[in-house]
């Protein structure tokens, strides 16, 4: 038997509380608080760098010390500022970074926003070729792992994954140099391309300074086959070293989706294991590779840096250590500045991509 109950009219006057909505306005907070923690993130690193550099002294002493008379090197001290309070020196450097000012290199005398456009596009270029060769090995070795999973293949992929992640990526490099440039003669041992293409692409209107990307707006397939040959190696040394991570989060992901209940319907159903693991299992485990890969990024261009002066290709981390040879502290600072920025700016937008797929990061 039902019981009716009078629920009491409300008051006049008086408005109902409104149910609060759980959908719609957590992605915007979401950004809004991602976005801003970009500016503390950066700005820590700056101040870390900056007083981190100037541990040893002022970076003239340090790039040109004993090789100046005293009397020279104290005055281009004072025309640089570098004798004054450290404080001061550091809020008139957060000054000059705020207007895109990250100073002059003291060897060559260039602007360091110059040497950072000039061979920032080179880096970027590296990193999105081992981008393209790390997602392409590692997420089908992934799959085919929770496919065998604790069979003979699996444990030859997990080995090879860990093979991948826990060799230095230089000593990889010299081995792939060694092997198909010296050996087998397949590809060029270093650069970023022939000096023919360097030509080309120097004759170019408006470079983008990525050459295979230039070479396709340029129409120049034969540049474009040369600058594919001088990738290949550099992106495989640099690729694996994230490979390996990607194929161990896929195959674990897999793996955990794999024994979902609405799997196991579908397998009840007759749907192929085929099927199961490329529909249903594949894209849930995709998405702690797109969190994960923010991390990667930082990774990566630690592994660019080595792997750019393994093959003389003439980018940021080959400026970086050309630098630091040098003791040029202030293109130091300005490129390890950049380096941070990228990476914060990098994990904002992968944390933004993992929203849009996951709600539940939201909250």
């Amino acid at each position: 038997m039902t019981t009716l109950v009078d629920v009491p009219d409300a008051e006049p006057g008086v408005v109902a509380p409104k149910s609060k909505s759980r959908s719609g306005g957590g992605l915007g907070k979401y950004i809004v608080v991602r976005f801003f923690l970009i500016i503390p993130t950066v700005f820590i690193l700056v101040t870390l760098v900056f007083f981190l550099m100037r541990v040893i002294g002022d970076p003239i002493t340090a790039a040109q010390g004993g090789r100046l008379p005293p009397d020279v090197l104290a005055q281009r001290i004072h025309e640089a500022g570098y004798d004054r309070p450290i404080l001061i020196q550091y809020f008139e450097y957060l000054g000059q970074l705020l207007t895109g000012n990250f100073g002059t290199t003291i060897t060559d005398r260039r602007p360091v926003v110059e040497v950072l456009t000039t061979f920032g596009a080179a880096t970027l270029e590296l990193s999105i070729n081992a981008l393209i060769v790390a997602l392409a090995v590692g997420i089908p070795l992934g799959l085919i792992a929770a496919q065998h999973r604790d069979k003979t293949t699996d444990a030859i992929l997990r080995f090879f994954a860990i093979l991948c992640y826990a060799t230095p990526v230089f000593f990889s490099g010299l081995l792939l140099k060694l092997t198909f440039s010296v050996w087998l003669g397949w590809f060029p041992v270093a650069g970023r391309s022939g000096t023919r293409t360097e030509l080309a692409m120097s004759n170019l209107a408006a470079p983008s300074g990525i050459y295979w990307l230039d070479a396709l707006r340029s129409g120049n397939f034969t540049a474009l086959g040369d600058v594919a040959s001088h990738a290949v190696l550099p992106a495989v040394a640099l690729g694996l070293l994230t490979a390996g991570v990607f194929l161990r989060l896929v195959r674990t992901n897999v793996i955990g989706t794999l024994g979902k209940d609405y799997v196991e319907a579908g397998r009840s159903r007759g749907v192929s294991e085929f099927r199961l693991l490329t529909k249903h299992a594949y894209k849930p485990a995709l998405i702690p590779i797109i969190t994960v890969m923010g991390l990667q990024i930082a990774l990566m261009l630690g592994g660019a840096i080595l792997t750019e002066t393994t093959f003389e290709w003439k980018g940021l981390g080959y400026q970086l250590v050309q630098y630091l040879s040098a003791r040029d502290f202030v293109a130091v600072q300005g490129i390890v500045v950049l380096l941070a920025i990228i990476v914060a700016v990098t994990n904002f937008i992968v944390d933004i991509i993992a929203a849009l797929i996951d709600p539940r990061v939201r909250y």
